[in-house]
C-alpha cells in the first residue's frame, strides 16, 4: 500500500511539473497587463479577459496562422507520399547497395539539424529560393530518415506471401503497394501523419532562417518577433502561445495512441 501511494504521488508530481508551464501560458494569456504586474504568475486574473486573444487575432496573426497550416499540410502530404515510396523500395525491392544506402541515410539522424542549416541556406540562396515557399518546403517535403525508417520497419513486418500471391496474379510493384500493402499500413501512416504534423507545426529554426517577409512568415517566427522589441507584451506572447498550443493538445489527446505506437513500430524486425 505504501509503495502504491509513493508511486501515485510521484506520478502526480511529475504530471504537475509537466503541465505547469502550459497552465502559466493559459493564465497569462487571460490576464490584463495590470493583473500580470499585481499577481503571482500562477494566480489567475479575476475576472479573466480575452482582450489579448482579440487583439492578436485582429492583426496579422491569422495570416501567419494560415501560413503555418499551409506549410504543415504540404509537408505532411509530401512526406507521406515520398516516404512511403522510399520505405517500400528499401523494404521490398532488391537492388545493389540497398542496405548500405539505407543505413547511410538513417545515419543522418545522428547529425543535429542545426549543423545542416547553413549549407541548406547556401544551396537555397544559389537557387534563388530564399524567402519563397519552395525554399521553405524543399528540404523536408521529400521525407525524413525517421519517417522512412518507421515505414520500412512496418513493411518488413508484413507477410511476404501477400506480394508473392499478387505477383502470381500479374500485379506490379506499384499495384502491390497501392492496392495491397498500403491498406494494411494505416496504423503506421497514422503514426507518421501525427508526428509530421506536430514537428511541422512547431518548426522554427528553418523558417526563421529562410523567410523574411510576411508572405511566408509562419506562426512560430511571428511569436518570436514579439520578443524582439523594447517593452515586451508577455500577455500578447502568451495569447499567441495559447493559440498555437490548442491544436497540438487536441491532436495529442485524440491521437496519442498513434504516437505511442511509433515507439513499438520502430522496434519491429
Amino acid at each position: 500500500m505504501t509503495k502504491r501511494i509513493l508511486l501515485y504521488g510521484t506520478l502526480t508530481l511529475g504530471a504537475f511539473v509537466a503541465v505547469f508551464p502550459y497552465l502559466l501560458v493559459v493564465l497569462t494569456a487571460l490576464k490584463t497587463q495590470g493583473q500580470l504586474n499585481s499577481t503571482e504568475p500562477w494566480v489567475p486574473g479575476l475576472p479573466p479577459t480575452t482582450a489579448n486573444l482579440t487583439k492578436l487575432l485582429g492583426g496579422e496573426f491569422p495570416h501567419y496562422l494560415l501560413n503555418t497550416v499551409v506549410m504543415t499540410t504540404l509537408l505532411t502530404l509530401g512526406q507521406l507520399v515520398f516516404t512511403t515510396f522510399a520505405a517500400y523500395a528499401f523494404a521490398r525491392l532488391r537492388f545493389r547497395g540497398r542496405e548500405v544506402l539505407f543505413w547511410l541515410y538513417v545515419a543522418t539522424m545522428m547529425v543535429p539539424s542545426a549543423v545542416t542549416m547553413i549549407p541548406l541556406f547556401l544551396i537555397m540562396r544559389e537557387l534563388h529560393l530564399v524567402n519563397t515557399w519552395y525554399g521553405l518546403l524543399a528540404p523536408y517535403v521529400l521525407g525524413t530518415p525517421y519517417g522512412i525508417f518507421l515505414m520500412r520497419q512496418f513493411f518488413r513486418g508484413l507477410p511476404a506471401g501477400l506480394e508473392e500471391a499478387a505477383r502470381i496474379d500479374g500485379a506490379g510493384p506499384l499495384k502491390i503497394l497501392t492496392r495491397i500493402l498500403l491498406p494494411l499500413c494505416r496504423p503506421a501512416i497514422g503514426t507518421l501523419t501525427i508526428i509530421t504534423v506536430i514537428s511541422s507545426w512547431n518548426s522554427f529554426l528553418w523558417p526563421l532562417i529562410i523567410t523574411s517577409g510576411d508572405d511566408t512568415k509562419v506562426m512560430t517566427v511571428a511569436l518570436a518577433t514579439l520578443n524582439s522589441g523594447i517593452g515586451v507584451d508577455y500577455n500578447l506572447m502568451m495569447a499567441g502561445g495559447l493559440i498555437a498550443l490548442v491544436p497540438m493538445i487536441a491532436i495529442f489527446i485524440f491521437f496519442q495512441k498513434y504516437i505511442v505506437r511509433s515507439v513499438v513500430l520502430t522496434g519491429l524486425k
